[in-house]
């Protein structure tokens, strides 16, 4: 030791110096286990510090188990490999972190995130049914029908369950899809489907063309992957055609992503006529498509026009369905339908990220669509969900008529309220949450700031819906 010294005046504390100066001699064998170390007294000496420093180095490393005190026999060596090696600050784990393939969500997102599981929060903007709305009893009897039939619990095919396949096939028939089990993916919910999507089909740099705004653009799916999302603009009957047209890029890989039924978050509907006029465009300049229908079955006043892809005749279309918006979102059951080749290359991808869904979940899930269910259940939901829309509306008209407009949504959970005045969306978004209203702003689904606020009348309660719209019209009216 009397070859060195620690470097007074230096960026490093002195305490530090020695640690790392006895560290270096109990790894290096100079120190052996069971060697006592000399008095403090003569160690501050030798080291030329105070002994209270020496007492806060002893002190830290006892507590990193490389020396202890034994009493009489002084200070004694007592490991120099596992608490040497756990003594060791860890990696830089921030580095790693910002080197990431993957992009981090938007800080709001990751704020609404969090916050949708603090008790106190009225949810005004979750996209999923509130638990009032969950079919205790039918969802009771088909796990015990589930629970009574499995015989083992391994794994699934690539695609997924033949069983659940093969109801989904015989359930998206009655929209006009005809889709056999070869042609259909079982996913771990829809939001997997798009993931694989964007490993799996498409070259770094494509373009992937989404309505502005849109649910896509509240993820980092496509971009994380070196895509960029291309806004097309809408209007009441949704996607504009003549804007796809102008944006559209001969010379680069492109592909269009569209919520045609109940659009998240707008709520829009489009027309049949427009759906035929889209796909045939799409087909004339090889644009292929992504159809999300997530929201299909929850129409509220008359069911919606055919999905896209019922009138897809030559593959051009990927549909997309979910039972996480119909009936459960923990099932995390989705599915995917397209050419075979193209289910075969994502299933494959599948496999060998996941292995494949839950078999629980698939089994529940198969049992729900054969069981007869379903319809019953649809049903019912849609009169509950209408009462909850129609409740939401009169709060809105009551509490916000001077502060915003809407329009009254067809189906789905959304209605879109543009705010008559802008205003710091960020600072909206933190007044609710200081005062226990969870909303989502509209900005973070578009490619621009806006003045607009997605409302969701699919999860709070009755009460608290109402309550919660009244509560919100009045932190808008302190910031106008």
């Amino acid at each position: 030791m009397s070859d060195w010294s620690p470097e007074k005046g230096a960026q490093q504390p002195v305490y530090k110096q020695i640690i790392i100066h006895m560290k270096e001699k109990i790894a290096t064998g100079q120190w052996p286990v069971g060697m006592r170390l000399k008095p403090q007294r003569e160690l501050a000496k030798l080291y030329g510090v105070n002994r209270s420093t020496i007492v806060e180095a002893v002190d830290y490393l006892k507590s990193e188990g490389l020396l202890e005190g034994q009493g009489r026999r002084g200070t004694v060596v007592i490991n120099n490999s596992w608490s040497l090696m756990a003594s060791d600050p860890p990696p830089n784990w921030e580095k790693y972190i910002q080197s990431g393939l993957h992009w981090s969500n938007q800080s709001t997102i990751q704020a609404i995130n969090k916050l949708e599981f603090d008790p106190q929060m009225i949810r005004l903007g979750t996209g999923e049914l509130s638990g009032d709305l969950y079919p205790k009893k039918e969802m009771e009897a088909v796990f015990k029908q589930v629970g009574g039939a499995l015989t083992h619990l391994g794994y699934e095919s690539p695609k997924g369950s033949e069983r659940l396949r093969k109801a989904l096939s015989q359930h998206l028939g009655q929209f006009g899809i005809k889709a056999s089990s070869e042609n259909i993916l079982i996913v771990s919910g829809s939001l997997q489907a798009l993931q694989l999507i964007s490993i799996g089909l498409l070259h770094t740099g494509s373009s992937v063309f989404v309505e502005k705004p849109s649910y896509l653009k509240s993820l980092n799916l496509f971009q994380s992957v070196g895509m960029q999302l291309r806004g097309i603009g809408m209007d009441d009957g949704g996607i504009d055609l003549r804007d796809l047209k102008q944006q559209m890029d001969y010379r680069k890989k492109s592909l269009l992503y569209t919520i045609p039924t109940f659009q998240n978050p707008t709520g829009c509907l489009m027309d049949i006529q427009r759906r035929k006029a889209l796909l045939e465009y799409c087909k004339s300049v090889r644009l292929p498509v992504i159809e999300d229908d997530a929201y299909r079955e929850l129409w509220l006043d008359e069911p919606p026009p055919p999905p896209i892809k019922a009138f897809d005749d030559s593959g051009h279309v990927l549909y997309m369905g979910t039972l996480s918006k119909i009936l459960a979102p923990g099932l995390r059951i989705g599915w995917l339908v397209g050419p075979e080749p193209v289910v075969e290359r994502l299933g494959d991808i599948k496999m060998q990220t996941d292995y494949g869904a839950s078999s629980i979940s698939q089994a529940v899930a198969a049992e729900w669509l054969m069981s007869g269910h379903h319809g019953p259940y649809a049903e019912r939901l849609r009169a509950q969900i209408r009462t909850r829309r129609d409740t939401a509306m009169k709060a809105l008209e009551t509490h916000m008529k001077d502060l915003g407009s809407w329009h009254k949504p067809k189906g789905g959970f959304y209605i879109w309220v543009k705010l008559n005045r802008p205003i710091s969306m960020k600072k909206l978004f933190k007044r609710a949450a200081d005062a226990h209203l969870l909303i989502n702003p509209g900005e973070i689904y578009d490619f621009e700031n806006n003045a607009y606020i997605r409302i969701s009348y699919a999860y709070a309660d009755m009460d608290a819906l109402e309550y919660g719209i009244k509560r919100l019209s009045e932190v808008i009216r302190r910031m106008y």
